[in-house]
């Protein structure tokens, strides 16, 4: 048996106005489309709704039973309406975010920053992962974006590039390549290098690989069962040198100096899943996309 809205509105219309009449006025229908859907209803529901006189209708008790349970399923449907329409215009909702990226500074601060501000209402819940984790949880949707380091495409899901960051050595302060502006691979040549187990560990420790390999060297890397915080305290404690990224230099740890590698760079991408509807993540990824063609146009400018 099907009953649908306008039968509650009907005969919550009818006991709040007490007659069909002036029910069917309030409710911009005729008299007649009421009197014959609570009719219906009635027969559908095997009871009578209400007793009928010439001075208007009242409610039997069956009548009142299913007003009370109306008025409740109303006021759910109404609340439904108002909570979805919230997050359509993501007044509501919330996302789920993979980092690799530190948020301490640089594009991907400024992004959550900007869509904290304009997007107040939404929760944003982040993790902290490498690439292969994030986009697994993105395809089984347990994450709506990630922002990873590279431009791979991976099968499933969405690629697109936002920005790159530099390339720093972090030293001991007392180590003699600190007196230089800007470093070359050659000069970390034959240096000790130690990186940690957990993210982003081991996209380091094949970053140095591949760049130190090309000079001939087979580099001491020795992994280290800390975060990233205590790794760099090791380096205070001259355990040996880290690579870092540009938003990772704004941690300041004592005893620790950052050089810019020359010309290295890391590109950042974010990665999501075409199946993914959530309004306030298509809102994210818009914000994202204006702010790299921003940022593409202020460095244009910059160049020219």
């Amino acid at each position: 048996m099907s009953i649908q809205v306008r039968h509650l509105n009907y005969v919550i219309a009818a006991e709040d106005h007490g007659s069909f009449r002036r029910a069917a006025a309030a409710l911009g229908v005729h008299e007649s489309a009421i009197s014959r859907r609570i009719r219906d209803l009635e027969e559908r529901l095997g009871a009578a709704l209400f007793v009928r006189s010439h001075g208007g209708v009242q409610l039997t008790f069956a009548g009142k039973q299913f007003v009370d349970r109306g008025r409740k399923a109303l006021s759910e449907i109404n609340l439904a309406k108002t909570e979805v329409a919230a997050i359509g215009r993501v007044g509501a909702g919330e996302l789920k975010i993979g980092i690799f990226s530190s948020l301490g500074s640089g594009f991907l601060s400024g992004l959550i920053r900007g869509f904290a501000e304009s997007y107040p209402a939404v929760q944003m819940s982040f993790v902290d992962g490498g690439q292969s984790e994030h986009v697994a949880a993105i395809r089984q949707h347990q994450l709506d974006i990630a922002f990873v380091t590279g431009t791979l495409e991976w099968p499933g899901c969405e690629t697109e590039y936002l920005w790159s960051e530099r390339v720093f050595a972090a030293l001991p302060e007392q180590h003699s390549l600190t007196s230089s502006e800007e470093l070359e691979w050659e000069d970390l040549a034959g240096e000790r290098f130690i990186v940690s187990e957990v993210v982003p560990g081991q996209e380091i420790y094949n970053y140095l690989v591949q760049r130190l390999a090309g000079l001939g060297q087979s580099p001491e890397i020795l992994p280290q069962s800390v975060g990233r915080h205590n790794l760099l305290s090791l380096v205070a404690l001259g355990q040996g040198l880290t690579l870092a990224s540009e938003g990772i230099t704004t941690t300041q740890v004592p005893g620790v100096l950052y050089r810019p590698m020359a010309n290295e760079t890391l590109p950042y991408s974010m990665v999501w899943s075409s199946q993914n509807d959530n309004p306030a993540f298509l809102r994210l990824i818009e914000l994202a996309r204006s702010m790299a063609e921003a940022a593409a146009l202020k460095t244009v400018k910059t160049s020219a």
